[in-house]
């Protein structure tokens, strides 16, 4: 019946079963070779602890309105100047995700007349932001600096007099590559542009005391940075960083920071002892370093290039052929997803192998001798 409640629902979903793209929830089970703990924080003693002080300092668990109601904490203030030193910014502003801040930023930030540059493989929720904005948007050709500056000129030919906006990840979670970040700042500089860099793979795991990839290139007042506090740090939010205008900005036009509720204040301070356990455990990363080397000598024997960071791709193409692998992998105790389009493009269904302290170099070597067996007979 097409006027049916839910028709046209139920015929997407079909749709997406006959081929083989329809996602469904399932519980964690097996050895994590999924998740994006990479440091192993989630459900470490020391974050359990420092919940535990957090309690008994009495910060609340809710923060009972917006931050421009009552619900704005010191321990957010504190947070965020924290932040704000450690990623060498002059500001920070906390958002509950990576996505509602991806958001914010790219539908509050760039005006009419603008130009956003993007990777062709920037993040969902930067797709999301943008279509909430008023700037116009053009994608270009993944980790291809020639591609912005063209994209850019080319707009400048053709009239353009806003700013332009260059949009790129540090670290990209389905392909594990890096963004040529310092070859796209020179791209930014020549063009009065602004950067942004989503470093959401790369916090806690690159630069000095975790700071990220884009670090290097800070101080500068073109660039905008995003910490994902849910990766690595094992905690949740995400931290804006960049010039003070664009807190300012946000505080005053971000309609997805204005009209939120504020980030839990125990999770604020939770964040900010991440921050410190990153910074003052370096072995952390070098840990993950050695694991990431290790899996890729591994899975050379099986003929799979290397990503170089703990994200390493494993595209097989076909839908259903990835989920059987994917499928057998689980079935043998080995937590490894299976992505299909439109979180990839379409032909290139991989599986994504992360890297974590979750697991030890004899489980690295007992996946990918289940892989190899899987992939032989799917």
């Amino acid at each position: 019946m097409p006027n049916a409640p839910f028709a046209a629902h139920h015929a997407d979903l079909a749709a997406l079963a006959a081929d083989d793209r329809r996602r469904t929830l399932v519980p964690r089970a097996g050895i994590d070779f999924a998740s994006n703990d990479y440091l192993a924080l989630a459900g470490s003693y020391v974050l359990n602890e420092a919940v535990a002080q957090g309690l008994q300092r009495g910060l609340p668990a809710g923060s009972g309105g917006s931050r421009l109601l009552r619900g704005n904490h010191e321990e957010h203030e504190a947070l965020e100047a924290h932040a704000a030193r450690h990623y060498g910014s002059q500001a920070a502003l906390f958002f509950p995700t990576g996505f509602a801040a991806n958001a914010a930023l790219f539908a509050t930030l760039p005006q009419r007349g603008d130009l956003i540059v993007h990777d062709e493989l920037i993040h969902a929720s930067a797709h999301d932001g943008m279509k909430l904005g008023r700037a116009d948007r053009a994608a270009a050709a993944h980790n291809d600096p020639q591609a912005f500056d063209d994209a850019i000129a080319g707009w400048r030919a053709r009239g353009g007099t806003g700013t332009a906006w260059i949009a790129v990840e540090s670290l990209y979670s389905m392909d594990g590559d890096r963004a040529p970040l310092a070859d796209l700042a020179a791209v930014a500089d020549r063009h009065d542009a602004v950067l942004i860099v989503d470093e959401a793979h790369a916090t806690g795991v690159y630069g000095p005391a975790g700071a990220g990839l884009a670090h290097a290139l800070a101080p500068r007042d073109n660039l905008i940075t995003l910490h994902t506090c849910g990766k690595a740090l094992g905690c949740e939010g995400a931290l804006l960083c960049g010039p003070a205008i664009v807190r300012d900005f946000i505080v005053n036009r971000g309609r997805p920071f204005i009209f939120s509720t504020a980030p839990s204040p125990l999770m604020a301070w939770l964040v900010r002892q991440a921050l410190e356990i990153v910074a003052g455990e370096p072995e952390r990363a070098a840990r993950l370093h050695d694991l990431v080397a290790h899996a890729e000598t591994r899975l050379a024997a099986l003929g799979l290039p290397a990503s170089g960071s703990q994200i390493i791709p494993v595209v097989i193409g076909d839908n259903a052929r990835t989920m059987r692998i994917a499928g057998a992998l689980q079935e043998a105790g080995f937590d490894v997803r299976g992505i299909r389009p439109p979180t990839v493009p379409h032909g290139t269904a991989r599986l994504r192998i992360a890297i974590t302290l979750n697991v030890g170099e004899a489980d690295i070597d007992r996946m990918t001798d289940t892989l190899a067996a899987a992939m032989a007979d799917a």
